[in-house]
């Protein structure tokens, strides 16, 4: 089995759909895939055919994956019913409503659940492709971290670290949550990801060419804004979509689906990423 892990400067970087279009791409290429992300927080979900919740991203990721969604991708689901309480959702079920200090406290409990509910997907599975959550830089709630690098730990998975260019000072973001991490947290960053490029990259080449020396961790991707109807459960969302107030046939979400493969498969150095999986655990 092999793994890879995805994990973002700041909300809305590009990490759910980094790992959809990767989900899409291992599984064009003939392999078993399936996407997990250990915790998350939104206010909207997907629900299961059995009636089991889970966030719409790794719902999103199981249908470019070619598998049925289950709540097994995203064990930890909370979801927001005012400023300061959740409801704590594990594996499809309403736990219980809890405040963020006690969640902050209780979350490292569920450790021996997350661990387990990952090693069962092992057994199905050719490739597990990890989402982390916000950002691994967030350094007063690192304690007990189970989504960013404590997750990249427990599954000893590589991380790639994808950064918006869109919203200006990536290579500041870049660096700066590089930095911030303890060195054995960062030699788990194995690559570099620029996201929502427009423009002429050859603009970008010094930059580049600068942040790969500064962290001796090379760019493996700039990938290109291109607006997709894929419905996004960030609130930090760049543009209207119709997928967001109407319904889409299963044939116009596979379009989409084939669009962002080929926009990062074409933009990104896929033999270094398959080089990360290290076929040697399968």
């Amino acid at each position: 089995m092999a793994n890879i892990m995805v994990q973002g400067t700041t909300s809305s970087a590009g990490k759910s759909l980094m790992c959809t279009a990767l989900c899409r791409i291992f599984k064009d290429d003939g392999y078993r895939v399936c996407p997990f992300k250990s915790q998350n927080m939104s206010s909207k979900c997907y629900e299961t055919k059995e009636g089991l919740k889970m966030s719409t991203a790794q719902a999103l990721q199981a249908k470019a994956a070619g598998i049925e969604p289950n709540p097994n991708m995203n064990p930890i689901l909370l979801q927001p019913n005012s400023d300061r309480q959740s409801d704590v959702i594990l594996k499809g079920k309403l736990y219980k409503n809890m405040g963020a200090v006690k969640y902050f406290e209780f979350k490292s409990s569920l450790k021996p659940m997350i661990i387990e509910t990952y090693k069962e997907l092992e057994k199905d599975y050719d490739i597990i492709v990890l989402e982390g959550a916000g950002s691994p830089a967030e350094i007063n709630l690192n304690q007990n971290d189970i989504v960013n690098m404590g997750m990249a730990e427990m599954a000893d998975a590589p991380v790639l670290l994808i950064a918006d260019i869109d919203r200006g000072g990536v290579f500041a973001s870049l660096y700066g949550t590089v930095m911030l991490l303890e060195e054995d947290k960062r030699s788990r960053i194995k690559g570099l990801i620029i996201n929502k490029f427009r423009g002429d990259k050859s603009l970008l080449e010094p930059g580049i060419e600068m942040i790969e020396e500064l962290l001796n961790i090379p760019v493996v991707g700039t990938i290109p804004f291109v607006p997709l109807e894929l419905v996004d459960e960030d609130t930090l969302v760049d543009y209207e979509k119709k997928c967001d107030t109407k319904s889409q046939t299963t044939e116009e979400v596979e379009h989409e689906l084939d669009k962002l493969a080929k926009i990062v498969r074409e933009n990104m150095d896929m033999e270094y990423v398959y080089s990360l999986l290290n076929y040697k655990k399968m």
